[in-house]
């Protein structure tokens, strides 16, 4: 039986999941086009479970090479000779493991770089034998590099870059990959400012033939229903899936993560609660916001990470805190590099020319960081916070009619003198 799934890549066979179909043929125009790009979004956003998907989808026009470069160590950047020769292994690997066809003269090429010393190879000859390769394929080769992140900032993947660039300049003369895709966190047209200060001199925009990929990737209203009808086709709860899908939506802003997640905790999770004994009671709103609260108590790899930029970036902490505590109606330019920043982590969004937090999670985890935060604890508007919490709040939950009283009250203290007409 199938399951929710919040690790590492979802595969359809295993795992309840949005159909992808409509993603994948977008995303194959631009293969059919030849385009070089990026797919930048924030950690857990769906990147690999895509790739993965669209090597499948494009097996039969093409061979597809398609590498991780997490499985790559440091030490195969400390020279170009050795980022050589484990790309080279990478694709022999690729051949052994994965069943990716290289005809037998270009697989002993690749293994003969690999057997030499490392200091008497350079880049070009590993690409010598990538464009020989390119002029005798049956069909067009594509090259995806997934988890790019892990090499962004070093030189040696520039050069790699670079080689990459001047063979599609030249495409029309010289063989090479028909199409370029490269995936993970940082956009690598933003390479410049990943670069240490020595190296910086040597950047020569080794990217900027890349083409924008502006395909949507969260889910949509319609995508959550999708899954969730697959879901209550196989166990009936009797959920209202429209209902259900629409209040995880408002939620995550279709986050790929946090709606797979608040799906997983009410499979798995809430079942075993008193007030949630069955399937039944589970698949509700009052389950959804269940398993929100559990998602905002939680550690996890995401808000470990997100909650990481926020406090190394004191820029990004900044515009987050103007949006969250001074209310401010910030523009959205995409040349500020906080907002550039604040958008590739995943943290806001553009909502008709300004900036808003992404989704409400989001939002209500960043309140809880900053409110705990030093800085914030020493401000006079949390030491009254504090002192006053407990006449708002009984039995967990908010008293309205005394805030709404406290609220007519203030107004009146701060107000009550002036004349207004309605």
């Amino acid at each position: 039986m199938k399951v929710f799934n919040t690790t590492a890549v979802c595969i359809s066979e295993l795992h309840y999941m949005v159909d992808l179909t409509e993603r994948l043929q977008k995303i194959k125009r631009m293969v059919d086009s030849g385009k070089y790009f990026t797919i930048n979004r924030a950690r857990q956003y769906g990147k690999t479970t895509t790739l993965k998907a669209l090597e499948k989808y494009l097996k039969d026009e093409y061979i597809v090479v398609s590498l991780d470069f997490q499985r790559i160590d440091s030490d195969a950047f400390s020279s170009v000779g050795k980022f050589s020769q484990t790309f080279a292994r990478l694709l022999l690997d690729a051949n052994e493991f994965q069943g990716m066809e290289i005809p037998q003269e270009f697989l002993e090429a690749f293994r003969r770089l690999n057997d030499r010393v490392s200091s008497d190879v350079n880049m070009d000859d590993l690409f010598r034998i990538i464009m020989r390769w390119c002029r005798e394929a049956e069909k067009p080769i594509v090259l995806m590099i997934d988890e790019v992140d892990s090499a962004a900032d070093n030189q040696v993947f520039l050069d790699f870059l670079a080689q990459l660039r001047s063979n599609y300049i030249e495409r029309n003369t010289l063989p090479a990959f028909w199409s370029v895709i490269l995936a993970g966190v940082t956009d690598i047209k933003n390479l410049r400012r990943k670069l240490r200060h020595e190296g910086a001199h040597k950047f020569n925009s080794p990217w900027n033939i890349a083409a924008d990929f502006n395909i949507e990737m969260s889910f949509t209203v319609r995508d959550i229903e999708g899954m969730l009808g697959e879901y209550e086709a196989d166990f009936h709860t009797g959920m209202n899936v429209g209902k259900i899908a629409r209040a995880v939506y408002d939620y995550t802003g279709g986050y790929p993560f946090l709606v797979s997640r608040i799906c997983q905790l009410i499979d798995e999770d809430l079942p075993s609660q008193d007030r949630f004994e069955n399937p039944q009671k589970a698949w509700t709103e009052d389950g959804v916001r269940e398993a929100v609260r559990k998602i905002l108590m939680e550690r996890s790899t995401l808000f470990e990470s997100l909650m990481g930029k926020v406090h190394d970036n004191s820029e990004l902490k900044n515009i987050l805190q103007r949006i969250l505590f001074a209310g401010e109606a910030i523009p959205y330019n995409p040349d500020n590099i906080a907002v550039s920043d604040a958008q590739m982590y995943g943290f806001i969004r553009n909502d008709n020319g300004f900036i808003k937090i992404a989704n409400r999670i989001f939002e209500t985890r960043l309140y809880n960081f900053f409110l705990n935060t030093e800085e914030l604890q020493k401000t006079e508007m949390c030491r009254i916070a504090s002192r006053e919490k407990e006449q708002f709040v009984q039995d967990g939950k908010l008293n309205m009619e005394q805030i709404l009283n406290r609220f007519v009250v203030s107004f009146d203290d701060l107000y009550g003198d002036q004349k207004y007409r309605i």
